[in-house]
């Protein structure tokens, strides 16, 4: 594998893989945001100049490693010029694209211009904003040799940095098997000794546990850890940030975080499109090392950690680190792995060719004094019947209820619920029992709610808009440290040797459907019920 996002046979191939590094592409269409696409503009193609005077701010030059990958055009790019029409990069702000693509600079910004859009509120001299934004975008033909690529993006930012004060950010769009070879290079080459240095790579960090410390191991001989950003898009949710907010900031709830209060927690992703265009994706990766080792491990360790000193990113990532490392050992027979099959909507559908997973169950279990004894199920699938993103607190019964008469022989229909959810439509509901109006007194289960859409006149940011700001400002607490990768690999690496072994099958499940049956029985056996049950 050539250590670059485009290969010299294929120049899009091997930006594919990093492409699918999602459980799904959750990039909503123009059309659907309401935002109106802009035609390529006559750019002004002067050099831009960041000037010598004394007392300007630092300059910024962020680099996108395989800028002509779909992730880099659909994501990347996208979410760069939403922050500069924002206001959120600094004026003297410089964007590279490095391909070993034979482009001029050019030829970049009219590959660019294509996917770049105006949100509803970005309207105002749109046109304008983005010729100026696609003016300070430069490429840089990497050719065959990422030292000699390298040299020549360190001359080119220089070019334009002068003698003050910069700063840089590289963005690494590569596959897994190039990170180490093209962090290296970039380190030994293209850092600034005037300002810092940060670095954004691509999940899944490795393949397993000994893999991952591999790569880790690579990265910390050349950087050091503060720099590194490790970036799962579906951590820049506003759910995610949610967790802390709604705990923290709100005595309510606060007190009842523990499992004197909190009868069982379900993290729930679901997607209902299949791996039509990502087998090849799908047969290397698998929806563990997708999802689960990042997404979900960290949803659970923000939501279950202990109250940090502060907001700052390391003392919430010390936190989180606990977590991840309390949480019992995982055993086959709490785990549950599905495949599911053909889409019948899509012609010549075929079967994965290995066992690759695309369903992921399993009970979690944190060994310390605030959730001992509460199980946390965790489900991801592809090809189920509706898409769903959310986290649901299941509260305990009222001890000793004088209502239980009332409530009839299910209690469980009746148990207090927190539901954050993401997807299809942000909202957190409280569902609550209460008194239908009327003569007699019958109890009814109802839902308190916060619909964002309701509530808020506001479009929601694409998430990697929300990272790319965090990895500016300096804010690491969504991003993953050593020791959290650590710890999570350590947790599932014993679960993927058996599936790389063929020791364990998955269950086979409809398209379109609720998923393996064996996940309700594992809901069971924990004494829980799914949410969609």
């Amino acid at each position: 594998m050539n250590a670059f996002a485009d290969s010299a046979q294929d120049p899009s191939s091997a930006v594919q893989v990093v492409l699918e590094n999602s459980l799904s592409n959750d990039q909503p269409s123009a059309s659907s945001l309401g935002v109106h696409p802009v035609e390529t503009p006559t750019v002004d193609t002067r050099f831009y100049s960041f000037g010598h005077s004394g007392d300007r701010p630092p300059s910024l030059c962020i680099a996108v490693i395989g800028a002509t990958g779909e992730l880099a055009r659909s994501k990347v790019f996208p979410a760069l010029f939403a922050l500069f029409y924002s206001g959120f990069l600094p004026e003297n702000v410089g964007i590279f694209g490095y391909s070993r693509k034979p482009l001029t600079d050019e030829d970049l910004r009219k590959l660019i211009a294509e996917t770049l859009t105006c949100r509803v509120d970005h309207n105002e001299k749109c046109g304008d904003k983005l010729n100026d934004f696609l003016g300070r975008t430069y490429h840089i033909n990497a050719r065959h040799d990422n030292k000699e690529g390298m040299r020549t993006l360190n001359s080119r930012m220089e070019s334009i940095e002068g003698n003050h004060e910069a700063n840089r950010i590289f963005y690494l769009s590569v596959p897994q098997e190039a990170l180490s070879d093209v962090s290296s290079c970039l380190a030994d080459f293209a850092q600034t000794q005037k300002g810092w240095n940060r670095i954004i790579i691509e999940k899944p960090f490795g393949f397993d546990a000994a893999s991952s410390r591999q790569l880790t191991s690579s990265l910390l001989s050349k950087f050091e850890e503060k720099q590194i950003y490790r970036i799962d898009h579906l951590l820049g949710k506003d759910l995610i940030e949610n967790l802390t907010v709604l705990r923290f900031s709100n005595l309510v709830f606060e007190p009842l975080w523990s499992r004197t209060y909190i009868r069982n927690v379900q993290v729930i992703l679901s997607e209902d499109c299949g791996i039509e265009s990502r087998r090849r994706y799908f047969d290397g990766y698998g929806i563990i090392r997708d999802v689960v080792h990042s997404h979900i491990l960290q949803t659970i360790a923000l939501f279950a950690m202990e109250p940090p000193v502060s907001l700052d990113g390391e003392d919430i990532r010390n936190e989180k680190v606990k977590v991840l490392k309390s949480i019992r050992k995982l055993e086959l027979g709490d785990v549950v792995l599905g495949q599911h099959k053909v889409n019948p909507s899509v012609m010549h559908g075929e079967y994965l060719t290995s066992l690759t997973p695309t369903f992921f169950a399993a009970a979690l279990y944190i060994d310390n004094a605030r959730w001992d004894g509460v199980p946390f199920l965790i489900k991801a699938g592809m090809g189920l019947i509706k898409h769903r993103v959310e986290i649901r607190i299941q509260f305990n019964h009222v001890p000793g209820n004088i209502y239980r008469e009332r409530i009839g022989h299910n209690i469980d229909l009746t148990t207090n619920e927190l539901i954050l959810r993401d997807a299809p439509g942000e909202a957190i509901f409280l569902k609550i029992n209460n008194k239908v109006p009327g003569l007699g007194l019958q109890l009814d289960a109802s839902e308190l709610n916060l619909l964002y859409r309701d509530k808020y006149n506001v479009e929601v940011p694409d998430s990697y808009e929300h990272l790319l700001l965090d990895v500016v400002d300096g804010d690491a607490h969504l991003f993953l440290r050593s020791d959290e990768l650590e710890a999570a690999w350590e947790l599932l690496t014993p679960v993927l040797h058996e599936i790389d072994e063929q020791t364990v099958s998955p269950e086979l499940y409809e398209f379109g459907g609720r998923g393996p049956v064996g996940a309700y029985y594992l809901g069971a056996k924990h004494g829980v019920r799914w949410a969609d049950d």
